[in-house]
């Protein structure tokens, strides 16, 4: 079984793929689907929207989960993030993919079994998890977005009693 992970955003969307084999978990593939700001609004959610389209198209997923942030530190990206997770939950509707929403808070204490684990914490378990050798874009200058993803997607799977 595949399971997407979306970490949402309007500039960065990080996005994460576990393959669950017999036992064995996997990441397939992870990465950041970025827009520029100089872009409109609209143009902005049309590339989320054809590049997780082309994710589901590659990797025919049969869940998808999503990261729901209750809390917003500033006010300003409360609604763009918003519209990002819209295009998103559209995005798995019209693949006919069954979404999965999960807090930072959830995924933590799925992860860790501690719900205010600290990011490097969580990020290590992730790694050790997946077998991966180094943390996700862990060279990128982009924020953590696509191993929050990876571990959106492993808490749907231990949610889901799939691990």
């Amino acid at each position: 079984m595949v399971i997407l992970g979306i970490d949402p955003g309007t500039a960065t969307v990080g996005y994460g793929l576990i393959k669950k084999t017999g036992r064995d978990v996997a990441a397939i593939d992870y990465g950041c689907i970025e827009t520029s700001s100089t872009l409109s609004p609209g143009e902005r959610l049309k590339i989320i929207h054809e590049s997780i389209s082309k994710i589901i198209e590659k990797h025919s997923p049969k869940l998808m989960a999503v990261e729901n942030v209750y809390f917003f530190k500033n006010l300003k990206t409360a609604m763009p993030v918003s519209q990002a997770k819209g295009v998103i939950l559209f995005t798995a509707a019209n693949a006919s993919i069954p979404v999965f929403e999960f807090t930072p808070l959830q995924m933590k204490m799925a992860i860790t079994g501690y719900g205010k684990a600290e990011k490097k914490q969580v990020q290590k378990m992730i790694k050790i998890m997946l077998g991966l050798e180094e943390k996700p874009l862990k060279k990128d200058r982009r924020k953590d977005d696509a191993t929050d993803a990876l571990g959106i997607a492993l808490c749907c799977a231990i949610k889901n009693n799939f691990l």
